[in-house]
């Protein structure tokens, strides 16, 4: 079994073996969509197969969509393009699988080395949207190519928002087309975010009609979104199922780094998408693919919800223990009763009493299926150590807004809080890179962890931390998005830190000790 399309025709061997296949005229729908396209998405990684291409493929499927989906990768890698088809195994808490073939995908073009194209779709009045998925990173204006790109021409632009900026301009000087800019990455307004790097580079290239027209919000708007769906890195034991299948090619690889590459795609079956309903050209009915279309301050109180109490907060805390007590999956650490205490109690007993309820999905109900079927899924294949990559730079936000609530309350008491604060000793502890077997271990990657692990750099397992070395540390506001020492909660987290370095096991002590007493 090959997948591309002439491999399709044979629908019968592809569904005998449990794939469900595009119901619709899939050349048509391409055709249709190349003529007048609808909907670019640049960043045509996981998430977005599993999320807006599996969104848009259902509705193919039930006749709501004549068009597809445009995607956009950066470069042309060269291999196997598949005939822009994908495999998507949705790994669903019961034990099932669901095996699609993704053909939503009408048309693959490139940042480099595809920009021809790129520009005659800009320059099509049919385009709605344009929607992105390439990380928090790639909004930065820091780097060096975004620096010369603000003081070349246009047509120069070698960045990523660079390329972006002068495909909207093509936009603009074709006849000041609408288009909504749709940042789906999974940061904080990540709406204003691209509209500050479209808004850079028009005022540094000096179009003063280009600049008015990114600034009418009746010509381009930058809707706020809230995304949400687990979607790790592929799984051996997912390709080696598609390989029993008989499916060719799809050996997943694991390089020096660890990486898994792989042409196919698993994700957890829950997921979400709350989307300003800001989209001055139209836009495809997805909420009819269970998205949501609300206002701004709604998606903002869903993002607040979901990072700063029902889920990320919680995710964090199960890496940095999960990583000190050696567990390799977060679904293993849900059957550990000490690390279950830890994320219910922090959860339902420190967070909901000051969670923004979006009223578009309760708090409750969002909290109840993050904990007892999301993270608890034996068959989704995350880990600890690929949570626990930058959590210098989600402390702030995952802990510190829950914490500034209890400050500016006048019901609640900071100090009422104990396991965000053990939380917070635990990656002190884990900035030491020693389990709690006393085996050191590889941290995962973050900006800041060199210059946070110098700060315990002398700590020793069995000797009593000098905590008053660790205070420059616990008043850094830019990790822990508030003063610690100011706010009353800095003795807390050393006196927790002490226990968690008082020797081997010291981990798992401590930990049983402060969830028991809750």
């Amino acid at each position: 079994m090959i997948l591309n399309n002439e491999a399709l025709k044979n629908r019968a061997e592809w569904e005998a073996k449990g794939y469900r296949l595009p119901q619709y005229d899939r050349e048509a729908m391409i055709a249709r969509t190349k003529g007048n396209p609808s909907w670019l998405h640049f960043g045509a990684g996981n998430i977005f197969k599993a999320l807006h291409g599996m969104a848009a493929e259902r509705l193919l499927n039930e006749g709501v969509l004549d068009r597809g989906i445009i995607a956009v990768e950066r470069v042309d890698r060269g291999g196997e393009k598949y005939d822009d088809l994908a495999v998507v195994v949705t790994l669903k808490a019961n034990g099932t699988v669901e095996k699609n073939i993704l053909g939503a995908m009408a048309e693959t073009c490139y940042l480099y080395g595809g920009e021809e194209r790129l520009s005659e779709i800009f320059r099509k009045p049919s385009l709605q949207l344009a929607s992105f998925t390439i990380t928090e990173k790639g909004y930065s204006l820091a780097g060096d190519d975004v620096k010369a790109d603000l003081s070349a021409a246009p047509e120069e632009a070698k960045s990523y928002m660079g390329k972006v900026a002068a495909l909207l301009l093509a936009r603009y000087r074709a006849g000041a087309y609408p288009i909504a800019m749709v940042s789906t990455d999974n940061c904080s307004h990540n709406g204003d975010k691209l509209k500050a790097a479209m808004t850079a580079f028009a005022e540094a290239w000096g179009d003063e009609g280009f600049r008015a027209y990114i600034e009418d919000g009746e010509k381009v708007s930058f809707p706020w979104t809230m995304i949400d769906k687990i979607t790790p890195s592929p799984d051996l034991k997912v390709g080696e199922m598609l390989k029993t299948d008989g499916l060719e090619g799809f050996a997943p690889v694991r390089n020096a780094r660890g990486t898994v590459k792989a042409p196919y795609v698993n994700a957890e079956e829950s997921e979400y998408l709350v989307l300003e309903d800001d989209f001055p050209n139209g836009r495809p009915p997805l909420e009819k693919a269970g998205f949501f279309f609300t206002a701004r301050e709604t998606v903002d109180k869903v993002e607040r919800m979901k990072v700063c109490t029902c889920l990320n907060p919680l995710h964090t805390s199960l890496a940095v223990y999960g990583c000190l007590l050696g567990y390799q999956h977060i679904w293993q650490e849900l059957q550990d009763e000490d690390l279950k205490k830890l994320i219910y109690t922090i959860g339902y007993k420190e967070g909901l009493p000051v969670v923004t309820d979006p009223g578009i999905i309760r708090p409750e109900d969002f909290i109840r299926t993050v904990l007892t079927v999301r993270f608890p899924n034996p068959f989704m294949p995350d880990t600890p150590q690929r949570i626990a990559t930058d959590t210098s730079q989600k402390l702030p936000i995952r802990f510190g807004e829950t914490i500034k609530a209890y400050l500016a309350s006048d019901t609640l008491d900071v100090k009422d809080l104990k396991l965000i604060p053990l939380v917070f000793a635990g990656w002190l502890r884990y900035l030491m890179a020693v389990d709690d077997g006393g085996r050191p271990f590889e941290p995962s990657p973050d900006p800041l962890l060199e210059t946070a692990q110098a700060y315990v750099a002398d700590v020793k397992l069995g000797e009593k931390p000098d905590c008053a070395r660790l205070e420059g540390l616990l008043r850094n506001r830019t990790i822990f998005g508030v003063d610690l020492v100011e706010a009353g909660l800095a003795e807390k987290v050393c006196g927790y830190f002490a226990e968690l370095t008082a020797g081997v096991g010291a981990v798992r002590a401590t930990l049983h000790k402060y969830v028991t007493e809750e």
